[in-house]
């Protein structure tokens, strides 16, 4: 299990950027597929990008595909997200999680299906785009 501790978010406006980003402390994070998540007011934690960390393989949801862009440190064990472009759909609180990376697809399912809902989950970033 890997706890992260996310950080960067804040108020922006619409059209604006952000760069999060998100920490495991103590353990690289190879091996792993890794991702962000979103949880909007009133709705389920989704999944809006993983990545592996052992080859290019991403996925990026519908709602940010072409604004955002997950990356990774490995030397510090942090995963980051660029977000581009931002909308007010896209306030939430921000959280990152990561799923042993058993085969490729472990990304996608890390992400489509949420594999690591029962947590643990850090205390995620609030990020609130004003329109």
């Amino acid at each position: 299990q890997v706890t992260f501790v996310e950080s960067g978010g804040d108020l922006v406006q619409s059209g604006g950027s952000l760069r999060l980003s998100c920490t495991a402390s103590g353990r690289s994070l190879d091996y792993f597929a890794l991702g962000w998540f979103r949880q909007a007011p009133g709705k389920e934690r989704e999944g809006i990008s993983c990545m592996s960390s052992r080859d290019d393989t991403t996925y990026y949801s519908d709602s940010v595909k072409g604004r955002f862009t997950i990356s990774r440190d490995s030397d510090k064990s942090t995963v980051y997200l660029q977000m581009n472009n931002l909308k007010p759909e896209d306030t939430g609180v921000y959280y990152c999680a990561a799923d042993l990376l058993l085969d490729a697809d472990q990304v996608f399912r890390l992400c489509m299906f949420n594999t690591q809902k029962n947590g643990p989950w850090g205390q995620g970033t609030q990020v609130t785009v004003a329109s």
